[in-house]
């Protein structure tokens, strides 16, 4: 075989056909199901407690706090009612003593942080007594927690370096509120947020006018998605007397299929796993994610650099030569597949670019077939990744009946955030392409896609707004309450 032609083998392995689509997405539809009935399901779906979306026409001021890694960010987000808004922050480096000391040291930080900012940028409220007036703040903590109301979630376990073991057990809201008051703050911790819920709260307010919007999707580094759900559909959660027809659920849809029913295992993917920190699990996420595609690229570039059958004369990648770089697991990102996927030109220059740069391989580069091979192999890993983030969107689509024959004129919106589908060349075009082949041309042409920026600070914003929303209108929507009103019925 000619290298070209090993490269189009490997190439054919990651080939995820439309009856493979269609089958997967029944798959995913039944553990949607599943993870509305059960707690102990691999893909949770987990209520937020945030019963709606917002239209753009809300307006107001309201605080955001993000911590996602080893920095804080506080933000001021003025809403202008018109989809649009008008953002302040400030970030702090969080230091590394307060990473791994007391929970009481951490969030003293943190409300020293938030009392500079506010002393700032609204140094008016601190005349404020009312609670009414208190400036609502929306909290995107990015740990694993067990959220059990739109204001409560209590800490499992801590990552990305954190390890404050008095705090796992206990509701993050309130030791951050507990902080705030004893600095005697004038602000309320309204909501706890996921980034992905965050994204989809984001994008529904910016979107165009008349258009709803269903999921909020995040394609980056990991990827999850949130959408507005209909309660009677929640079986996991009692109705409670006041309740709204939705809730926004998170899926934690990077669980998908651990079992592995559906999605394919290339021999590529199953190295991977195997080398991965948890073997068996996010097998979804590790298909489709920025943190995975390059060391599925790797591990097929490797197997393309020994010959298939030497006494037959098989070519082999770079002459056969895997450098250090190239030999070393995770040393690929996303970043790579993308420079070279793109790459239109006649003599494959940034290619060549990348793979000295990146891979660190010189041998062959002066063959155009060796350059032709690397951009085969990493477009086809590319689109299989966009295939099959599509099933997740057409079993969400298809679940809501949002564009069934009874609504003909009906959209449904996506706000998407993350570096695969917004750097990842025709990302979002190959998934249209795939949700074409589920749902049809037709259903496919009334779907829109957004960016949805800033979920962690805007759409954490706009979770304090919807929160405060329903707790004038009297909705009963934490996890305690409902027992209570069951207990009492």
């Amino acid at each position: 075989m000619t290298l070209l032609e090993e490269a189009q083998r490997v190439a054919d392995e990651f080939e995820f056909t439309s009856e493979q689509l269609k089958t997967a997405v029944v798959e995913f539809r039944r553990c949607m199901d599943l993870g509305l009935k059960n707690n102990d399901e691999a893909m949770t779906m987990i209520p937020t407690f945030v019963s709606d979306v917002p239209n753009g026409t809300e307006k107001g001021t309201f605080l955001a706090l993000d911590i996602g890694g080893t920095n804080l960010r506080v933000c001021s987000i003025h809403l202008q009612g018109d989809g649009t808004f008008h953002l302040v922050q400030s970030k702090s480096a969080i230091p590394k003593a307060m990473m791994i000391g007391s929970s009481h040291d951490l969030f003293a930080f943190i409300a020293e942080r938030i009392e500079s900012f506010i002393r700032e940028h609204h140094e008016d409220k601190f005349d404020c007594t009312e609670p009414e007036h208190m400036l609502q703040l929306g909290f995107t903590f990015s740990f694993p927690v067990n959220q059990t109301a739109v204001n409560k979630g209590v800490v499992l376990r801590w990552t990305k370096g954190f390890n404050i073991p008095d705090a796992v057990g206990v509701d993050v809201v309130d030791l951050l509120q507990r902080a705030i008051d004893a600095k005697s703050l004038p602000v309320k911790v309204a909501a706890l947020v996921n980034d992905t819920v965050g994204a989809l709260m984001a994008r529904a307010y910016a979107a165009p006018k008349g258009t709803e919007t269903l999921i909020g999707a995040i394609f980056g580094t990991g990827t999850n998605g949130a959408y507005v759900e209909n309660m009677e559909n929640v079986h996991k959660l009692e109705k409670a007397e006041h309740q709204t027809p939705t809730m926004v659920i998170n899926t934690e849809w990077g669980a998908f299929d651990n079992a592995m029913r559906v999605l394919p295992a290339t021999p590529y993917d199953n190295a991977l796993d195997h080398a991965s920190v948890n073997p068996g699990y996010q097998m979804y996420e590790k298909r489709i994610s920025g943190m995975f595609l390059g060391e599925i690229f790797r591990q097929a570039i490797i197997s393309l650099t020994t010959a298939s059958d030497p006494g037959m004369g098989g070519a082999s990648l770079f002459n056969g030569e895997a450098s250090k770089q190239l030999n070393l697991p995770f040393s690929l990102d996303t970043s790579v597949l993308s420079a070279i996927s793109e790459d239109e030109s006649p003599d494959l220059a940034t290619v060549k670019k990348v793979v000295q740069e990146q891979l660190g391989v010189s041998a062959g580069l002066e063959a155009t077939e060796t350059l032709q091979a690397v951009q085969l192999v990493s477009r086809a890993i590319g689109r299989r990744a966009a295939r099959l983030s599509a099933i997740a969107l057409c079993a969400i689509i298809s679940a809501s009946a949002r564009l069934s024959s009874a609504n003909p004129t009906a959209k449904v919106d996506i706000g998407v955030d993350g570096s695969v589908v917004e750097f990842y060349p025709n990302f979002e075009l190959m998934i249209r392409e795939a949700m074409r082949e589920v749902l049809g041309e037709e259903k496919e042409g009334r779907v829109t896609f957004g960016l949805a920026k800033d979920g962690s600070g805007v759409g954490a914003a706009l979770c304090a707004l919807m929160a405060r929303k329903q707790q004038e209108m009297g909705i009963k929507y934490s996890a305690d309450e409902l027992l209570q009103e069951k207990a009492q019925a």
